[in-house]
């Protein structure tokens, strides 16, 4: 949708900032920008649980996707050695999809979290709170 909505823009430079934002305004770049942000979210997301190593591959799965959309919706002509490169991307993120993840995750606590069952957390900085207006 980017490249669709580039195209009919133009080119854009910096040195014309009127370029730039009639470039934002184009809906088709809107939406691009709007998709890429959603995928950025995601990409943390997946971060947060997966290791780099096979969050990564796995977004190169991308390039498969945007090769037969450029191809079948905006009849871009895509060679065959870029076919080729595509067939080597899929068959890498196959290789480490099928490896075990090399980083166990424990879960998140709070530093307090032994002392919140018995209460004895809150009296601390009670305490502190009130040794400290005493002073």
């Amino acid at each position: 949708m980017l490249s669709h909505g580039m195209k009919q823009t133009g080119s854009v430079s910096l040195h014309h900032l009127q370029g730039v934002i009639l470039a934002l305004l184009n809906p088709w770049v809107a939406v691009g920008i709007l998709l890429l942000l959603a995928f950025f979210a995601s990409y943390m997301n997946a971060l947060s649980w997966a290791d780099l190593t096979y969050v990564l591959p796995a977004t190169s799965l991308g390039y498969v996707l945007l090769a037969l959309v450029a191809k079948f919706a905006l009849h871009e002509q895509i060679s065959l050695l870029r076919w080729l490169g595509i067939v080597l991307i899929s068959g890498g993120v196959g290789f480490v999809a099928g490896g075990e993840a090399s980083t166990s995750h424990a879960r998140h606590q709070s530093p307090f979290a032994e002392d919140e069952k018995d209460g004895t957390a809150e009296s601390e900085v009670a305490s502190a709170a009130s040794g400290g207006a005493q002073r």
